[in-house]
């Protein structure tokens, strides 16, 4: 869904800035009147832009499909500074610290391998970057999920295959 005029990536904004705002408050944060924020925000659940309840966005709706796993070898002295201009890099979803090979493991997204690796020359420009190892998703099997740990907690019988949040959710369920 490539068509989103510029409301509608407010809206996203304001959805990921407050995931609670009410309808009311969203169509006073933009100055659009409440239907019109109402029958956006169905458009883009129905769209599947946002997942159900309306708080989480499906990058790759929007064009963000080539998703890279990006090791980094950084030196240790320059470890804050690298971490900080990481945050720079719009591309770059997470940052985590790791044991084993490499330092620092980052998710990135990319509208196509030219963006990507556009993404891989900033970070490769990163002062303390030593070395990096890419290595790209080709599909998603099992989506970032806690479901079943709140279930093991709250002593609820886990369930073999959880009932899928959304439709972009239940595609991606193989």
């Amino acid at each position: 869904m490539n068509n989103l005029d510029p409301t509608d990536l407010k809206i996203l904004l304001e959805l990921l800035r407050d995931p609670r705002i009410q309808i009311g408050e969203l169509s006073d944060a933009l100055g659009i009147a409440r239907n019109t924020a109402q029958s956006r925000l169905r458009r883009l659940l129905r769209s599947g832009v946002l997942n159900d309840g309306g708080r989480e966005v499906d990058l790759e709706k929007l064009g963000y499909d080539v998703v890279g796993f990006v090791t980094l070898e950084v030196s240790h002295r320059e470890l804050d500074g690298v971490v900080g201009a990481l945050r720079l890099i719009p591309q770059i979803l997470e940052v985590h610290e790791i044991s084993g090979r490499g330092d620092l493991l980052c998710r990135v997204v990319a509208t196509d391998t030219h963006s990507l690796q556009s993404a891989l020359r900033a970070i490769l420009k990163v002062k303390g970057v030593i070395r990096s190892e890419t290595v790209l998703a080709l599909h998603t099997h099992l989506a970032y999920r806690s479901a079943p740990l709140i279930e093991r907690l709250a002593g609820a019988p886990a369930t073999a295959q959880a009932k899928p949040r959304s439709r972009a959710a239940a595609s991606h369920a193989d």
